[in-house]
């Protein structure tokens, strides 16, 4: 066979031929109608058994017809080769699709001057300009074969995959404006039809019009023409860009390899952006689009992404280091070979094709940087077995083993989902084409499924078959594989499953379907994972049966519960912890240290306490199933945070704000927050708090017997804290007493029991608890002084000294400044304030004490100066203490009982005392600072010896003290001269 530029399709028939042609398809008599239905097959086909391969042969009005019917007529297509593989965010649609960009320059006028010579179409786009823009236009040509575009040119020089928005609203009009298109046959069938001068005239007249582009190239051809025996003239015909291909020639829809392979090679070189895997992903859904339509670009789109994958260099560098690639090239190259699976089992490709694909595979897995299934370039085949538990750890009597170490969900392959998709793809309903263009995303319309007979198997359909496979898939007791990129592509292929499933409208056929699948996989024994005996590493079965539950609910309740109670296990945590002992906190590191293998057992747990949730919410009302979920959730849930999820969701579920309580489910939520707060009483997090309110808010819902049962019951749900701060705070506000609407002898007995718990409280943690249970028995006599009375047991026994002084200023508060004034005495007595600790913490609680006694009354002030000079050694602290008392008589303050005739005075008793304290707390300061005082600090030790002067002049021979001092000072540091030197400027 001649190549395509040599044949001779292009030369002008002789009439004998015309003759020929014209006895096969003019159909004499034949309507126009029939005439246009033979001219559009051969148009689609060109394999018309009445035409011959060249395309003069055939009489004018069937060519018309055939050029005519030979442009694509469907604008599915043309939206396939221009748009995203994913839908663009919202707002973006006109400055991302081309295919919308081009259908608004379409219906806004922006196409003109459309010509279609032969299998050639060509028009002239006007685009308006930005602001201040002028406004551009671009020529568009196009070639197209057999209602298929196969090649495009634009003015734009827009580089993409797909077709500009220019080109697209040239095929756009062509396709809904046809009829108004100015048609032309082919240039050589024109040609055919000039004499010598005409065809002269024509020659000459286009080298004129472009003598500039096309006079070389003129003159070239004709020399070759002109010399004898030139390879030009030994070809019959010349070539035609306008008369389309041969029928032995490929047509395929235009694709831009060259700019593919250069897309997918800078994808890959940014593989660590979110925004180049997204953009290699729709590249995957255009080929999976190709797929759908029956387009071979989608194989020979996916052989040129390959080879660019096999090129990433970044291949022999993970080869070289013998490490696994990135877990997000992992998932493109899971991708990939998916694509590949559907390429290769598509029942539609030719078995010439899928023997050169073969081949393509086969070669590529040759190369050393091609990475095994799992991403990794070295394993330890013996690691992929579970670990064996012991006997134009098995959770049943016997014993067992999983029979599938090797998983159909999650495998490299993909073969469910590969094999579901394709049943489903020819169960798929032809969506209207007008819907490709619409408003509507594609992810917000539902895909609709209809039954398509199995041939050959009376009573099947491939929808049947595809629920079947999913099942058969999703129920296989499998045995979780290690690492954690493995681990996370079995959570991902069973949600993608679910999720094809979930677009399945279920009718009375699929229903049957569900019931018969389900009942063989609770009867499916060591090969289900619904079975009785379960392998300890086996694949929990909780997202599959929160579908199959949802799914058979509304047909078959019983089912539906047997099968998801069945599903609730999860084997690697009931074989670790046995029933009966006590579960660690996943909310520590405690589960992850445990498990390492298990690296997403954080998700499985949330995936079994999504399973429980839909179980209780479906069960509300039926308290049999209630409490039977209940059980297995108490049994099968080991996780606190879980737990207490599934409480909160229950009581949601149970209270509604326009209905009345559902009160068993009120109940179990209630049990559920004991079991949590049992789990965790020991275990402090920083979610206790807020499961604390949360549980008594519960109770309250239920009534006040709830409430005054788990105040009784404090001590295996609480701590000390937790319960008097809490649950008798929060138990008692005026909003829970009016919410419980109580009687006054009910009001009484609730008041009763939260003071007992508080007082109970304080015993255990009078640090913590001793103020709570006072401020919570303020208003009963003897619960108060029992109160008060702890509080002062505590003293004795080592409660701290800031604990004491609040109390203290809680009673002054109260009005009992005597009672404050007691417990500050005690506070003072286990305080020590050494002579450097100018800042303690408890120097505001002691001028706090100070100011109480002094407002007391000389008395009180007379007892406590025995008690600050022992505590407290700090100079400047006794000092302070001393002015402040000095300034007004005892007793005048807004407590004092009794008055006193003037203030007192520091060199009488009993502030002499303090006075003389001071003094030798200054002079013993003083010595310490000298010791190791460097010349930076002498500054500050003058200023303190300032306050010492001012200390020492409150004694009637303060004067002379603080001289006497100064010169003992001098004579014993005398070696200090600079310091020294200033003292005597100082102070003489």
């Amino acid at each position: 066979m001649e190549p395509a530029a040599k044949r001779s399709r292009g030369c002008p028939a002789g009439p004998e031929e015309r003759d020929a042609g014209a006895g096969a398809l003019r159909g004499r008599g034949r309507p126009e109608a029939l005439l246009d239905l033979s001219a559009k097959r051969v148009a689609e086909s060109w394999a018309f058994e009445q035409v011959e391969e060249r395309f003069s042969r055939v009489p004018e009005p069937v060519q018309k017809r055939i050029v005519f019917w030979s442009f694509p007529r469907s604008e599915r297509e043309i939206c396939m080769y221009s748009s995203l593989g994913y839908p663009p965010p919202e707002g973006e649609h006109d400055a991302r699709v081309p295919f919308t960009r081009g259908l608004h320059l379409l219906q806004s006028g922006a196409v003109d001057r459309v010509l279609q010579v032969g299998f050639h179409l060509s028009g002239n786009i006007r685009e308006p300009g930005g602001p201040g823009e002028p406004e551009r236009l671009y020529h568009v040509s196009i070639s197209f074969d057999r209602c298929k575009i196969t090649s495009v040119s634009c003015g734009c020089d827009n580089r993409d995959l797909f077709y500009c928005a220019h080109v697209v609203a040239l095929s756009l009009y062509r396709i809904r404006h046809a009829r108004q298109v100015e048609l032309r046959l082919p240039i050589s069938e024109t040609l055919s039809q000039m004499n010598r001068d005409q065809l002269q005239k024509f020659v000459q007249y286009l080298i004129s019009a472009h003598h500039t582009e096309v006079l070389p190239t003129a003159q070239r051809l004709a020399d070759e023409i002109l010399l004898l025996g030139s390879e030009i003239n030994l070809v019959h015909g010349a070539p035609d860009p306008t008369a389309g291909a041969g029928i032995e020639d490929a047509n395929c829809w235009h694709l831009d390899e060259e700019q593919i392979q250069e897309q997918v090679k800078q994808l890959l070189s940014n593989g660590g952006y979110y925004g180049a895997s997204q953009q290699l992903r729709s590249m995957f859904s255009k080929v999976r689009e190709m797929l759908r339509m029956r387009d071979s670009n989608g194989a020979r789109m996916l052989i040129l992404m390959t080879e660019q994958f096999l090129q990433d260099p970044r291949l022999a560098l993970w080869r070289q280091q013998g490490t696994g690639m990135t877990d997000k090239c992992r998932q493109l190259w899971d991708e990939l070979g998916a694509l590949w699976v559907c390429v290769v089992l598509s029942p539609h490709c030719k078995p010439e094709e899928r023997a050169g694909w073969l081949q393509l595979l086969s070669r590529w897995d040759k190369l050393d940087v091609c990475p095994l299934e799992e991403g990794n370039y070295s394993f330890d085949g013996s690691s992929l077995q579970p670990t064996m538990a012991p006997s134009p750890e098995l959770l049943q009597k016997g014993s067992t083993c999983i029979t599938n170490t090797e998983g159909w969900v999650g495998h490299p392959l993909d073969p469910i989902g590969c094999l579901c998709r394709a049943l489903l793809e020819a169960c798929r309903l032809e969506e209207e084409t007008l819907a490709l263009y619409s408003d509507t995303s594609p992810e917000k319309r539902k895909v609709a499924y209809q039954h398509v007979p199995v041939p050959g198997s009376p009573g099947e359909s491939y929808l049947v078959l595809a629920l079947e496979v999913a099942l058969l898939g999703l129920g296989q007791q499998r045995a979780l594989p290690e690492g954690l990129y493995a681990q996370d592509k079995v959570v991902r292929n069973e949600e993608q499953l679910l999720a094809l499933l979930e677009e399945v409208e279920l009718d009375e056929r699929l229903v049957q379907v569900l019931r018969k699948q389900a009942g063989l996989l609770l009867e499916g024994g060591p090969f289900s994972g619904f079975g009785e005996v379960l392998f300890r590493e086996s694949v929990p079965m909780h997202t599959c049966a929160r579908y199959l539950f949802t799914a058979l609910l509304p047909h078959d309740p019983d089912l539906a519960y047997r099968l998801a109670l069945r599903a609730m296990r999860l084997p690697v945590l009931e074989t670790a912890f046995p029933a009966g002992e006590p579960h660690p906190n996943p909310l520590d590191s405690i589960m992850s240290n445990r498990f390492p293998r298990w690296f997403i057992l954080g998700h499985l747990e949330t995936r079994q306490c999504e399973l429980a949730s839909t179980m209780l919410t479906a069960a509300k009302g039926d308290p049999k199933w209630l409490h039977t979920v209940l059980g297995s959730i108490q049994q099968n849930i080991h996780s606190p945070a879980l737990l207490f999820k599934l409480a909160q969701d229950a009581c949601k579920t149970a209270t509604p704000v326009s209905a009345p309580p559902d009160t068993t489910l009120l109940g179990i939520a209630l049990e559920l927050g004991l079991q949590v707060m049992r789990m965790t009483l020991n275990v402090m997090t920083w979610r206790r708090r807020e499961m604390v309110r949360w549980l008594v808010s519960c109770a309250t819902e239920i009534g006040p017997q709830a409430l005054i049962n788990i105040m009784q019951n404090w001590y295996s749900l609480f701590t000390p804290v937790e319960a008097a701060t809490i649950v008798a705070v929060t138990g008692t506000t005026q909003a829970t007493l009016l919410r419980l609407q109580l009687d006054t002898p009910r009001r009484e007995e609730l008041w009763a029991c939260a003071r007992t718990l508080a007082l109970q409280c304080a015993m255990k943690d009078p640090q913590n608890c001793a103020l709570p249970a006072l401020t919570l028995c303020e208003k009963n006599h003897s619960a108060f002084e029992a109160a008060y009375q702890i509080v002062l047991d505590a003293a004795a026994g080592g409660l701290g000294h800031a604990h004491l002084f609040t109390v203290a200023r809680y009673m002054e508060h109260r009005g009992l400044p005597l009672r404050a004034y007691k417990l500050a005495t005690l506070a003072l007595a286990q305080l020590s304030i050494a002579f450097n600790q100018d800042s303690h913490p408890a120097v505001n609680d002691v001028l706090w004490a100070c100011s109480l006694s002094h407002s007391l009354g000389r008395h009180e002030l007379s007892a406590i100066v025995p008690l600050i000079i022992r505590s407290i050694h700090c100079a400047p602290m006794l000092s302070d203490i001393l002015r402040r008392w000095t300034l007004s008589a005892p007793g005048l303050g807004p407590l004092g009982a009794r008055r006193a005739a003037k203030p007192l005075g520091a060199d009488r008793a009993p502030l002499c005392q303090l006075l003389d304290a001071a003094v030798t707390a200054y002079i013993t300061t003083s010595h310490s600072r000298l010791t190791h005082i460097s010349p930076r600090h002498y500054g500050d030790f003058i200023e303190f010896l300032g306050k010492a002067r001012e200390t020492f002049l409150l004694a009637p021979d303060g004067h002379l003290q603080f001289a006497q001092f100064l010169e003992n000072l001098k004579q014993t540091y005398k070696g200090k001269k600079k310091l020294m030197l200033l003292v005597r400027e100082r102070f003489g």
